[in-house]
């Protein structure tokens, strides 16, 4: 728009050329809330928007309102400023955020509404394939009777007096140089920017009401205890109808009595008898998929480990499956018949302790270092 084009500042936002610092700012803050493209339906509301922002960066600004209104737009030729026409609505609520406080966050949007939280259980073989779970929950929603406005349908509505209708209202805190400005939420209509004669029987003027929801959740394989799911847009809804919050669903794994998850692999522990760790065995493990039968090796140790292939779960980013892992743990009998007694003795007797693999070597180190001492 060339300068011979552009409007007068003080027509674009509505106020006289006497009008204060502050009637400027609520003129502006006023035009912004109407004409921002997200809530406006008027068909060149970007346009209008962004002249309201120029029209108040010049006004706000003592020196550059005084040349403006002296020379008129010619005056502000070569002024430092932004090029409002050239930038998004986002963009722009963002340089002057400090006058929306809560009702624009983030990049100038509305603010959105409160996140919720629940959790779902599952089992261990659960988190081995995709899921689908139905979650029901309680959230804060837009009453139904006076569809979130509070008022009782057919009473009187009016634009709030405390805050102009703007929903919002300004403190100034402090003193002098250190002069802060709250921007909160109107008390007087709870940021509505109206208020009625007679409020909803249902809600009580509050424009929500607890209600109950149910939505189906998708757990992907391989997820970890205490991951979260996000659903979009199933929180609680903002101030004036604006954006949603989300729904965080953790997730909780309930133990296995036989398997313990290590990452992707699974780990059981498998007791056996010392004749079927000396004479190997085939013996049936508990799988996710059920049970499988492990062969025994003769002369296996205590605490050795065998492995059965892509029996555990999956990893949540490559999909590649673990293994399961098999620890074994010899037990020892505590008790003895005489029967059993006399065929271990007969057995003791034919062993000979000092050249067993494992007890070899110990016992030339021990012979080796009981004799250095007798050195000493």
């Amino acid at each position: 728009m060339t300068v011979a084009q552009k409007r007068d500042y003080y027509d674009v936002l509505g106020v006289g050329k006497g009008a204060a610092p502050d009637e400027i700012k609520r003129a502006y803050r006023k035009a912004a809330m109407k004409y921002h493209p997200d809530r406006s339906e008027v068909a060149d509301a970007e346009s209008k928007f962004k002249e309201a922002a120029e029209a108040y960066e010049i006004l706000s600004d003592p020196q550059k309102r005084g040349k403006y209104d002296r020379f008129g737009h010619a005056g502000l030729s070569g002024t430092a400023g932004h090029d409002f026409s050239r930038m998004r609505p986002d963009d722009i609520f963002s340089i002057f955020g400090d006058l929306f406080g809560s009702a624009f966050g983030g990049g100038g949007r509305v603010s959105r509404g409160r996140d919720l939280q629940t959790e779902v259980v599952l089992s261990l073989k659960d988190v081995g394939k995709d899921t689908e779970h139905s979650i029901e929950f309680e959230r804060e929603d837009f009453c139904d009777r006076c569809a979130g406005k509070g008022a009782e349908p057919g009473s009187d509505v009016r634009s709030c007096d405390t805050c102009g209708g703007y929903g919002q209202v300004e403190r100034t805190s402090g003193m002098g140089f250190f002069n802060t400005r709250v921007v909160t939420v109107c008390p007087e209509c709870r940021g509505n920017g109206s208020t009625f004669s007679k409020a909803c029987k249902s809600c009580h003027g509050r424009g929500r009401s607890p209600k109950r929801r149910v939505v189906t959740v998708k757990i992907p394989a391989g997820v970890h205890d205490g991951q979260g799911v996000r659903l979009r847009g199933e929180g609680e809804p903002g101030e004036n109808g604006s954006e949603r919050g989300d729904l965080h669903c953790y997730v909780r794994i309930k133990a296995h009595p036989y398997l313990e998850r290590h990452s992707n692999d699974l780990v059981c522990d498998i007791p056996i008898s010392f004749t079927q760790a000396a004479l190997g065995a085939n013996v049936e493990v508990p799988t996710l998929g059920g049970k499988a039968e492990v062969t025994i090796p003769a002369g296996i140790q205590h605490g050795e480990l065998l492995r059965l292939s892509k029996q555990g779960l999956p990893d949540l980013r490559t999909g590649r499956v673990g293994d399961q892992v098999v620890r074994v743990l010899i037990e020892i009998p505590r008790r003895l018949n005489e029967r059993q007694r006399d065929i271990l003795r007969d057995f003791a007797e034919t062993e000979d302790k000092r050249v067993l693999p494992e007890s070899k070597g110990f016992y030339e180190k021990l012979k080796d270092f009981l004799a250095g001492i007798g050195e000493d």
